[in-house]
């Protein structure tokens, strides 16, 4: 089996992409893999480090306000189109599989030009612009949330779930008590993606400094951006402050609730380990695609959702307080998350590719 696989931009597509590719290897040893990403972004560093060969094309995202950008971008596409039509004549891949990204565009559009097999998977609730335009293109999509395969041609479209969760539910579990939580008391993680959240860290202050009388310990994890400075702040005792931590699925096993953005990668995760959630939303993301994964959450009610412009110290500990003292409630809401988990969405996705490529 010969894949190209493209995503790129944002962990939220290049890690379900790793995830992919692992469970490839995994099933087809002697499978070869060749990753398409953008020239300077997070997937340059990432994929070379995991050991998949390379490939970068110049390409940029399309800007409401730089107008002029958007020409030289045109221009962009269509070289880079031209250099994958070359890549994939010289690797003869068997089928070419985009996971998000505007990188994905030229890399699938060239694949559709030589008539190669191609399958996109969409994480967000609300698909992005490339997926639904390559979605008239492509021969089969996966989805994440059963909610975004209205925006797609149903005879294409297939509910895989998020590759992310096969990841974390085979991950090996981090003890709570290497980042100072106490083995005694309910546990609580709050994170907003691996640079943070300047308005959530400001917004997160008063919280985190009147919560002595409380029976949990809370992690805060700012990002890197913004440790330094937020560290000096004086905290309730049982508050751990942190920048980030590498393997958070493998903490998350070992702790009693997650607060954390509405990435659909987060959400995956939280899924596939029915952890009991509360999400904070970000208004800040393209077709304010976290808030309606967070509201398809909370209408399962498998997890709490607080828009960021309701966020206070007052309604937090509301729902923290909500969840970790009602056994039955915390309960429910495992249940629910567990209701809602495909946690072999790799191994789905991987037999999807073969019986494309069998059709051929």
């Amino acid at each position: 089996m010969r894949i190209i696989i493209t995503a790129g931009g944002t962990g939220g597509h290049i890690y379900p992409a790793l995830a992919i590719i692992k469970k490839i290897k995994e099933l087809d040893k002697n499978s070869e893999i060749l990753y398409i990403g953008t020239h300077n972004r997070m997937e340059k560093e990432i994929v070379p480090k995991a050991g998949y060969k390379y490939e970068e094309i110049e390409i940029y995202g399309f800007s409401k306000s730089l107008i002029r950008r958007n020409f030289k971008n045109i221009k962009l596409i269509i070289k880079a189109k031209k250099k994958c039509l070359n890549i994939m004549k010289e690797f003869k891949p068997d089928v070419v599989v985009g996971v998000g990204g505007y990188v994905t565009f030229p890399v699938i559009m060239a694949a559709h030009k030589l008539g190669i097999k191609t399958f996109i998977h969409e994480q967000n609730s609300i698909p992005g612009k490339s997926n639904r335009i390559l979605g008239k293109y492509v021969d089969k999509i996966g989805v994440s949330f059963k909610d975004s395969m209205r925006y797609f041609d149903s005879n294409k479209c297939i509910f895989t779930g998020n590759p992310s969760s096969e990841s974390a539910k085979s991950i090996k579990a981090i003890s709570k008590t290497k980042y100072g939580l106490s083995r005694k008391n309910k546990s609580i993680v709050i994170v907003q993606g691996s640079l943070g959240s300047t308005t959530i860290n400001n917004k997160m202050k008063e919280f985190l400094t009147v919560i002595d009388d409380e029976d949990y310990d809370v992690l805060y994890i700012t990002g890197k951006n913004t440790y330094e400075e937020y560290v000096k702040n004086k905290f309730s005792k049982n508050v751990r402050i942190i920048d980030y931590v590498p393997d958070l699925p493998a903490l998350m096993k070992d702790v009693d609730l997650i607060i954390s953005r509405a990435g659909a990668g987060t959400i995956s995760e939280l899924a596939a380990l029915e952890k009991p959630n509360i999400l904070i939303p970000s208004p800040f993301v393209a077709n304010n695609h976290q808030y309606y994964n967070a509201l398809s959450i909370n209408d399962a009610k498998a997890g709490e959702m607080i828009e960021e412009k309701d966020l206070t110290a007052y309604n937090l500990k509301a729902k923290i307080n909500k969840i970790l003292k009602n056994k039955d409630y915390y309960h429910e809401m495992q249940n629910n998350l567990k209701k809602i988990s495909i946690n072999n969405s790799s191994t789905i996705i991987y037999n999807e590719l073969k019986n494309l490529i069998d059709k051929k």
